[in-house]
């Protein structure tokens, strides 16, 4: 029997282990069996190329529990190892034997292992591990390796008869949680579920070893895309929307399927619902710096030999193949809606409020697909009526110019209640937006920002006419002006509420809240934020209408009390700003008069 002392070849592998794998023992699975994939890879590419005079009958790995002596057991059936194989690939951490391999067949088949280190994560949860190999070549002993977790090793040969490898861990008092049955098969799932290589558990194979990313996009029906969705996230009820089918094989290697699903409120963007593989092995779920943020809330799955088992921040940052596939992401996304819009606008059009959240956020978020989202993000009239907005922008250019030569986009957020307001913009012939998400105001800044002269004013926000042309002198005398002052001021709360007197139709309102466009965007960027509103409004005084010329000449102070306190809570009932004991009068008044 030989014994040694196991070598550490190691400059940057100690970090690793202290960062990755000492805070996460169940990791340890993942490691054993992804080498169990390469080894049956391994022999699958000698016999592809030729070089066995063996048949390589059906590769599978096999996961078994034994609870009577504390043993979790992992079998392969793949390539296996000799004695000196052992000495340099199992003694010696951190000597990668797939690295060497790919460097000498030079194979594109998918090879999982590059570190060396997998194997050494089973003392995560053992006290003593053993291994059992037997090599694909003739004539060669099977060997047996043991060790307790420290530096020192046994080996000998032995008796196996079949190719291929087995490991035996002795789990230590702390991880008797592997020994449940519900806990293998939880974590085979979640690491192994789209692996290459069949896994039997219980008798049973565990995985699918087609995942529907790696095939042709070309051959794949909308069926099978529905249901492979289903089999990703079987608690979701609704359909996805779309999909777009991932595939590039320079200068790196990515395939994947990202699945669009309805989202309509903010709560619903729930992310960590991108499952990132490297070589079909399961990574994580957080793919924040692989995927540009708006896109994680995306569901489906990347695959990249280029995705590093071990994802941090500084490693993202620091490696320019994760930023080439951001890029790449960003690209492909946009592209395609670009090709879905051009192909089936109709179709495309009845899919867009659902998807506009997600579409919104990622122009506000990223550049890049802001200038590529020019050629498919669509905006609706109030009629419902969705156009580009260069489109858009073509309608209004001419008629609507500010007196300071902007073009002024005007918009509403909600039809019902500021529906006395579009009326008022219609019937001056200008055309209004129907920007209804929680997204608009930072939307509408980027837009102003890119595009020279335009400027975004809410239909409620202030008095058209002084948009467009010079403000007109009211038609009241100091004194009238002074005497309304007064009796209005009664009835407001001079603190959030500010006077304004214009010369408006008479057909309108005689008195209108607005509040003034920066202020509000302001109030409503502060709301996202849990930050304090600032509650001001203007009070415009329609001096035109009838009813403000009504109290002017009423002698009656009840009845001049009355018009003010009536006409104001009705409008401030419009604006929800009528609240309480004010609201419950106003309500009595009107049933009174039935």
């Amino acid at each position: 029997m030989e014994k040694g002392k196991i070598k550490v070849t190691a400059e940057n592998i100690f970090p690793i282990i202290k960062k990755f794998l000492y805070s996460y023992n169940e990791i340890f699975l993942r490691e054993l069996i992804s080498n169990a994939v390469d080894a049956c890879v391994k022999i699958k590419t000698l016999a592809n190329l030729g070089k066995l005079n063996i048949t390589v009958n059906k590769l599978e790995i096999e996961v078994k529990v034994d609870k009577d002596n504390k043993l979790l057991i992992i079998e392969d059936n793949g390539i296996g190892m000799t004695r000196e194989e052992v000495n340099k690939y199992i003694n010696q951490i951190a000597f990668s034997s797939a690295e060497e391999f790919i460097k000498k067949y030079k194979t594109e088949d998918a090879i999982i292992g590059h570190f060396g280190l997998g194997f050494y994560s089973s003392f995560l949860v053992s006290d003593k591990v053993e291994l059992y190999t037997k090599s694909y070549k003739k004539g060669i002993p099977s060997v047996h390796w043991i060790c307790d977790g420290t530096p020192n090793f046994r080996l000998r040969y032995a008796k196996k008869e079949k190719r291929g490898t087995v490991i035996l861990l002795h789990l230590n008092e702390n991880s008797k949680e592997f020994l449940e049955d519900y806990k293998i098969l939880e974590l085979l799932k979640r690491y192994g579920r789209f692996l290459p290589i069949p896994i039997k558990f219980n008798n049973k194979i565990v995985n699918n070893t087609q995942p529907l990313w790696k095939k042709n996009s070309l051959e794949i029906k909308e069926k099978e895309y529905r249901s492979f969705y289903r089999e990703l996230f079987p608690d979701i009820l609704d359909d996805p929307l779309l999909w777009i089918h991932l595939n590039i094989e320079h200068p790196f290697k990515l395939t994947g399927i990202l699945y669009f699903s309805k989202v309509t409120n903010p709560m619903d963007l729930k992310k960590n619902k991108i499952h990132l593989y490297q070589n079909q092995v399961f990574v994580t779920e957080h793919s924040e710096g692989i995927v540009p943020d708006f896109l994680t809330v995306l569901k489906g799955v990347i695959d990249s030999p280029d995705i590093p088992l071990n994802v941090s921040r500084s490693h993202i940052k620091s490696n320019i193949t994760l930023t080439q596939i951001y890029n790449y992401i960003t690209r492909k996304i946009a592209d395609r809606l670009t090709k879905m819009f051009l192909k089936d606008r109709k179709s495309f059009e009845n899919k867009w409020q659902n998807i506009k959240l997600i579409i919104e956020y990622g122009m506000i978020s990223e550049p890049r697909f802001y200038e590529k989202s020019k050629a498919f993000a669509l905006y609706s009239d109030i009629n419902g009526k969705y156009f580009l907005f260069k489109e858009f922008l073509e309608k209004i250019k001419k008629k609507q110019k500010s007196k300071n030569n902007k073009i002024i986009c005007f918009y509403a957020t909600n039809l019902d209640e500021q529906n006395i307001y579009i009326e008022n913009v219609l019937q001056k012939g200008y055309k209004v937006l129907l920007l209804d998400s929680q997204l608009t105001v930072h939307l509408i800044q980027k837009l102003e920002t890119d595009i020279k002269n335009l400027t975004f004013v809410r239909v409620d926000s202030q008095n058209l006419d002084n948009i467009f042309m010079d403000k007109k002198c009211t038609n009241l005398t100091q004194q009238e002006k002074n005497i309304l002052k007064k009796e209005i001021g009664k009835n407001i709360d001079k603190k959030k509420f500010k006077l304004k007197f214009e010369n408006l139709n008479e057909n309108f309102l005689p008195f209108l809240i607005n509040i003034p466009e920066f202020i509000r965007r302001i109030n409503e960027i502060n709301f996202m934020r849990n930050l304090k509103e600032k509650k001001y409004y203007n009070l415009v005084v329609n001096t035109n209408h009838k009813i403000i010329k009504r109290i002017l000449r009423e002698k009656k102070k009840e009845i001049k009390k009355k018009l003010i306190r009536d006409s104001l809570d009705f409008i401030l009932l419009c604006h929800n700003l009528l609240k309480g004991k004010n609201k419950n009068r106003l309500i009595k008044r009107i049933l009174d008069l039935l």
